[in-house]
């Protein structure tokens, strides 16, 4: 496969532009479609964001006295908070309380111009406000409604709230995350809601995709328990055809050895896998424990994880005895799987990550100079690029409703009335 190059640098545009001045190329791929984010924290802002990287109008709508909650989450400079500069990149920003009358107006004629619909409310909040798949498809037959809950649209759980942790908690991944003896880990960080974002944006370019072809848009449901349960692999088909429970097992795994995280003589950790047989058999031999190669269990990686306390004591103990550039010298030399630990500044540091360009910089007008992970993939042809980072709350209000046709005097009405 041919290199991609690096997506370019962007910039942002000034504070007092209106983030419409800083529209996509026309060569982006989704340019000219229409992205209402009216979703919160954090999956469906997360599939927006996406579509929004690769040319996509996005218009984030939210409510006049209580924005997204991500603009608070987490660590903040000056005030601002850094997470929403990341999750609300490229998405011109306005305020609408979909409650009031004037809301729910204005909300139709933004839906008639769009492509796409995000949601995350409770099933039965967009019906309750006369605002569901018959008030929306009705303005717009071509309109993807993304519906984005913990639990789906219907079932038993289906009015509860939910969030990702449940997610993690309800898929099986907790259950089989941690050390044998340890209670069940959940991630420190949004894993289900980053995943469901994931499974969004897919499900909505599959939807835009059939619409090329009937002419009509539809609903996509997405239930953020159910994406993480994909990943997490055949656990499933294993119960179902063997009964069988995949337990905990810390940093080793049941279908290969040596597999495990080991420290180095200076203090740091580095990883190690061995999923393919001449990989384990290279790094045996750099530890210097041939022989091992030979026992008949050594043949399969089932068989080695039955082992794993003595090719851990092999691999390990050399590890041990040697600093972390030793080691990664000595494992590249020898073509055998290894990566450091690393934490962030690490990765920001990272040559690979570099080469990449999968950290980028960009301009902010509330707080100048930033780095972030880039778009999350390379089109060598039509590239995505992030023109802004996550712009003040409502910042694109009057721009966006005056370019819908609104007049001042129903700008004025619409704030009256609180809906703006």
């Amino acid at each position: 496969m041919t290199p991609q190059p690096p997506v370019p640098e962007p910039t942002a545009q000034a504070s007092t532009e209106s983030a419409a001045q800083a529209a996509p190329e026309p060569a982006a791929p989704l340019a000219g479609l229409r992205v209402l984010d009216l979703a919160t924290l954090f999956a469906g802002p997360i599939a927006a964001m996406m579509l929004g990287d690769f040319g996509a109008e996005v218009v984030k709508v939210e409510h006049p006295a209580k924005p997204d909650p991500s603009r608070g989450h987490g660590p903040a400079k000056d005030g601002v908070g850094l997470w929403w500069k990341l999750l609300g990149r490229n998405k011109r920003t306005i305020t609408l309380d979909l409650s009031k009358p004037g809301g729910r107006r204005t909300l139709l004629r933004l839906a008639a111009t769009a492509d796409v619909v995000v949601e995350n409310f409770r099933p039965g909040t967009l019906e309750r406000w006369e605002l569901g798949w018959p008030e929306l498809s009705a303005v717009n037959p071509r309109l993807v409604l993304a519906r984005v809950t913990g639990f789906g649209q219907f079932g038993p759980y289906a009015s509860r709230p939910g969030f990702g942790t449940l997610a993690e908690a309800m898929s099986g991944f907790a259950a089989i995350t941690g050390e044998p003896d340890s209670p069940p880990t959940l991630p420190p960080f949004g894993l289900a809601d980053s995943i469901a974002g994931l499974a969004t944006a897919y499900a909505v370019m599959t939807a835009l995709a059939a619409r090329e072809r009937t002419g009509e848009g539809q609903i996509v449901d997405m239930a953020i328990i159910e994406p993480i349960l994909t990943v997490l692999g055949p656990q499933p088909l294993w119960y179902d055809q063997l009964g069988y429970i995949q337990p905990r097992t810390g940093n080793r795994t049941q279908n290969n050895a040596p597999r495990n995280t080991y420290r180095t003589s200076d203090g740091t950790w580095v990883a190690v896998s061995t999923s393919a047989q001449s990989v384990a058999e290279r790094v045996l031999r750099l530890v210097g424990r041939p022989e091992l190669i030979d026992e008949p269990w050594f043949a399969t990686g089932a068989e080695r994880a039955e082992h794993a306390d003595v090719l851990d004591e092999a691999v390990g103990g050399w590890i041990a005895r040697h600093t972390r550039t030793e080691v990664m010298e000595a494992f590249e030399k020898a073509e055998a799987a290894i990566a450091p630990i690393q934490d962030v500044r690490d990765v920001m540091a990272d040559p690979q990550y570099q080469a990449l360009g999968t950290l980028t910089t960009l301009h902010d007008p509330q707080l100048g100079r930033m780095r972030m992970q880039n778009v999350l993939f390379r089109l060598s042809a039509t590239p995505g690029a992030i023109r802004w980072a996550g712009r003040p709350h409502g910042a694109d209000t009057d721009a966006v409703l005056t370019e819908l046709g609104l007049t001042p005097e129903e700008l004025a009405a619409l704030r009256a009335e609180g809906a703006l």
